[in-house]
């Protein structure tokens, strides 16, 4: 019986010092700020701030910093007019404050005049593309950031003039 006695109370000194040492290891973990070590900023990145910067344009940031405007700009048209062609995207994308010299835009028909089965609507933006597509029988909205084109462009292809 003594011999249980003593196993019992060498394994609560044991437990206990293993607590003492976990609990220290949690310190070693998370030490205490020194106050001699000047204090880090966790200032994010101009490219981590697409999810802490409010959504709206920011010009001097990345494009994919400003996907998020852009996108909920876009949904937006497709919210008010289900059947919304090319102007629609651009119009709106203009009233947002976005550049319409720097706008590219698909044509809403085909060369056979039937309705396009999808649009799509571009912006250069600091060097990089903000691109959307639209058309409910390709699957709604998709917006994205492409790099831009060699020719400074972001759409292949024939493009219409935006002259309105």
């Amino acid at each position: 019986m003594a011999r249980h006695s003593c196993t019992s109370a060498a394994l609560a000194i044991a437990g206990a010092a293993l607590s003492v040492v976990l609990l220290g290891g949690c310190s070693l973990l998370n030490p205490s700020p020194d106050p001699t070590t000047p204090a880090t900023s966790s200032r994010p990145k101009p490219s981590d701030q697409a999810t802490t910067a409010p959504v709206g344009l920011h010009p001097d940031l990345p494009a994919a910093d400003n996907l998020a405007y852009f996108d909920q700009v876009g949904q937006g048209v497709v919210a008010a007019n289900a059947s919304a062609g090319g102007r629609d995207f651009v119009d709106a994308l203009v009233a947002a404050g976005f550049d319409k010299a720097a706008m590219q835009v698909t044509a809403d028909e085909t060369t056979q005049g039937e309705p396009a089965d999808s649009v799509q609507f571009a912006v250069l933006f600091n060097h990089e593309c903000l691109v959307g597509q639209y058309g409910p029988k390709s699957g709604g909205y998709h917006g994205e950031v492409q790099p831009a084109l060699g020719t400074g462009g972001c759409l292949l292809g024939q493009t219409r003039p935006i002259d309105w």
